[in-house]
């Protein structure tokens, strides 16, 4: 790495570094600040609250990924043009293009830390839920008499859960459907075995009720039923809010309401939403360049004028293009990445703008 590009990460990871660790806790200040009493109110020790926002610092790094980048970005050319680096390095046969590649390619790797990023906060949104007395951790290892309510409509009836020895006794699903395409069904049996990572269930029956007049049962001495996947731990406690669950599971659970023929838009522009926001690391990079040159000769409270006007703009973005999403004006993907798309046209005409 040229002594150049060694100067402008370091500069750039010195600001970011800032950011992405300051405003996290300048968030959770101004939360507990507001909190305190309602949770002190409900008997919490300070520990658990201490405990809880400690949890509650990867969600607020994952929001502050590309607001650092940004301001990483503009600080470090307003910087650099201010000081007349810029104009030497230039003076001695180096772009402004290649003058800002290291915090290019620095932008891209955060989108993997983001996207890894994303798929830790769901654990430590259920982590701070239990801290606050919110969601219960459950330490049971049986359960009684209960119905769990799961993805797609189904609601388990089950009389028994024996989740170390992975059994349940007299078992009753049952599914609402919306026509003969999608029939409603009925499953029963005595009893069912979890083995190799899915449920066995055992001497039952099967129903079907394509109408309301009409009904098919078939008996049988073993069946998997590929959507009862939910292992006995999760039997043990409620269904995972949705900004408890990963990637993956979201996915799923998406899958499930659509097949039940709910509206699922919401949450498919939450799930695109998990990598157009890491996404946006590298892009406010390339916008952030261009916005430096124009902020270095003004003086930095300039450059952090702007630069907050900027986070406040890409935010209202990201809130209306999601609401536009949810309520159908757009397709999922589009309302998550529109944002991005925009800053990024906006900031490669800036580019394409800057003396090189």
């Amino acid at each position: 790495m040229r002594t150049l590009d060694r100067y402008v990460a370091g500069l750039y990871l010195k600001v970011w570094l800032i950011c992405v660790f300051g405003a996290p806790v300048l968030f959770i200040v101004i939360k507990l600040t507001d909190d305190l009493d309602k949770y002190l109110g409900r008997g919490l020790s300070v520990q658990q609250l201490l405990l809880a926002y400690l949890y509650d610092f990867p969600y607020q790094m994952a929001l502050s990924l590309p607001v650092a980048s940004l301001f990483g970005a503009v600080f470090t050319v307003a910087l650099m043009s201010r000081h007349f680096e810029i104009t030497a390095a230039k003076a001695s046969g180096v772009s402004f293009y290649r003058i800002i590649a290291p915090m290019v390619l620095l932008g891209g790797l955060l989108i993997i830390g983001g996207l890894g990023l994303g798929e830790l906060v769901p654990v430590t949104n259920r982590l701070r839920a239990e801290s606050l007395g919110e969601r219960v951790g459950s330490r049971r290892s049986i359960r009684t008499q209960f119905v769990y309510g799961a993805d797609g409509g189904r609601a388990y009836t089950i009389r028994r859960l024996a989740a170390v020895d992975g059994r349940v006794n007299d078992i009753l699903i049952d599914r609402e459907g919306t026509g003969p395409e999608y029939p409603t069904y009925r499953i029963y049996a005595p009893t069912a075995e979890w083995k190799d990572g899915r449920w066995l269930m055992l001497s039952g029956n099967l129903s079907y009720f394509p109408s309301e007049d009409r009904a098919v049962t078939f008996a049988f001495d073993t069946l998997l039923h590929n959507d009862f996947s939910e292992t006995p731990q999760d039997l043990l406690a409620e269904p995972t809010d949705p900004e408890e669950m990963d990637y993956r599971e979201l996915g799923r659970f998406i899958e499930s309401i659509e097949r039940s023929g709910g509206d699922a838009r919401k949450l498919e522009v939450e799930r695109a939403l998990r990598i157009a926001f890491p996404a946006a690391c590298l892009i406010v990079v390339l916008f952030g360049s261009a916005l430096g040159m124009t902020t270095g000769r003004r003086g930095p409270a300039m450059g952090v004028g702007i630069a907050l006007a900027t986070v406040l703009i890409y935010l209202l973005s990201v809130r209306i293009s999601q609401g536009m999403g949810a309520g159908g004006i757009l397709p999922a993907t589009l309302s998550a990445w529109l944002p991005n798309l925009l800053f990024l046209a906006v900031g490669l005409v800036l580019l394409a703008r800057t003396k090189t």
